[in-house]
Parts: structure tokens; C-alpha cells; sequence
């Protein structure tokens, strides 16, 4: 590695799905205004809308979309405006 361009104030920091209220552990480097307590050691907080424990994809819950459908409604009300 490069000396010089890794930040060096990694830390642990707790990642709190907002979704499902799961939390997890990791180091990072963001900055954060909040904190939270788990068992009995207080950690910097980042609140995020969606991770692994609520993302469709992981979770198994994921929608699938009927483009071609969508496409034929749509061609059959517009698709044909310009013919006489």
C-alpha cells in the first residue's frame, strides 16, 4: 500500500438499520453526531435505511418486475397515435 493516503483514525462504530432496528459493529471513519451504548461501552452511531438484514435481494422477498407487460399496456393505449 501507498504510505499517506489511508486515513489512520479507524474505529469501532455501530451501524443501526432504521428498517428493522438491526445493529452491527465495524471500524470506520465516518463522522457522527450520535451515540449508543451496548453493553456498557459507548460507540459513535450511523443511522442507514437499509442493509443486508432488510435489502430485498439478501432477504429473499425481492419483487420481480413485468417489464414486458408494462411495455405491451403501454404500447397498446400510446403506441399506435400515430397511425391514421
Amino acid at each position: 500500500m501507498k504510505k499517506g493516503i489511508h486515513p489512520g483514525n479507524y474505529r469501532p462504530v455501530v451501524f443501526k438499520d432504521m428498517s428493522n432496528d438491526d445493529v452491527f459493529i465495524t471500524r470506520s471513519t465516518i463522522s457522527a453526531k450520535e451515540t449508543i451504548e451496548i453493553d456498557g461501552v459507548t460507540y459513535p452511531l450511523v443511522k442507514v435505511e437499509i442493509s443486508n438484514t432488510s435489502h430485498p435481494f439478501y432477504t429473499g422477498k425481492a419483487k420481480l418486475v413485468d417489464t414486458a407487460g408494462r411495455v405491451d399496456k403501454f404500447m397498446s393505449r400510446y403506441g399506435n397515435r400515430n397511425k391514421k
